[in-house]
């Protein structure tokens, strides 16, 4: 007799096809949140937003209700609903050129507020889908296709640490950076998202989770090396911890 040790979650569509690039690690990420919210039964009463970048296509993923936002715009959208709809379970999935570039303004009032939503942000160090341009996120010296010769610190400033300005945040009850470079880090990822799932569904305030993930579409690189360069360098300028923890405040 088998035994059943693995499975598609409920919450990913059954026919759906991820569009992403080979290698940039989204569809580890959607997973990891398709899992969770299975685990908590929450399929019938989440609510995802997507936004303009690689999540923009969420609907097409996701075997939940989706609504769309303009760039940059999810923590408004996903306030509205909350604030209609208390009873849903509400989550943004924003890239670093969406959540801590052009809409920055929004997901730092969002903290402020401590608003009852999650938000999950993928930092790619670039604005993927729109070209591999820089963004607020990406390290001194990265090309890019508006920093053909690397950045400079002088020109645009330095890379900004989105989970570390989150924290600081009085409504934030959640800040954490994560990879999904390694089979350990993978299992981090998800224990991270699963904290800030439940720092929302605790009404605790608001969940942000930052993971870095590779684009090795737009940094010309194999997915191999993508995940190396991770490892090896983004991980020194965005290093990986919690940064924000109410339950473990309370429990101290």
């Amino acid at each position: 007799m088998e035994t059943l040790v693995y499975k598609r979650p409920e919450s990913l569509l059954k026919d759906g096809h991820f569009t992403f690039c080979p290698g940039c690690g989204h569809g580890v990420i959607l997973r990891i949140i398709a899992e969770l919210i299975d685990e908590y039964n929450l399929q019938k009463d989440t609510i995802a937003i997507s936004s303009v970048g690689c999540s923009i296509f969420l609907e097409k993923f996701f075997n939940l209700d989706v609504a769309g936002a303009s760039h940059g715009r999810s923590p408004c959208v996903a306030t509205g609903i909350k604030r209609c709809k208390p009873d849903k379970f509400v989550f943004t999935y924003q890239g670093d050129g969406d959540a801590a570039t052009i809409g920055f303004n929004e997901t730092i009032h969002t903290a402020c507020r401590g608003e009852h939503i999650t938000t999950i942000m993928i930092n790619n160090t670039n604005f993927g889908m729109t070209g591999g341009q820089a963004s607020s996120t990406t390290l001194v010296g990265q090309v890019t296709t508006t920093t053909p010769k690397g950045r400079k610190a002088e020109l645009t400033g330095y890379p900004l640490h989105a989970a570390e300005i989150v924290a600081k945040c009085e409504g934030t009850a959640y800040s954490a950076r994560v990879a999904i470079t390694t089979s350990k880090n993978i299992r981090q990822a998800k224990e991270a998202i699963r904290k800030a799932f439940e720092t929302q569904i605790k009404g605790l305030g608001y969940g942000f989770v930052e993971v870095l993930a590779a684009c090795p579409t737009n940094w010309h690189l194999t997915p191999v090396e993508s995940i190396e360069r991770i490892d090896d360098i983004i991980e020194k300028v965005h290093p990986l911890g919690v940064f924000k923890d109410v339950t473990a405040l309370e429990k101290a």
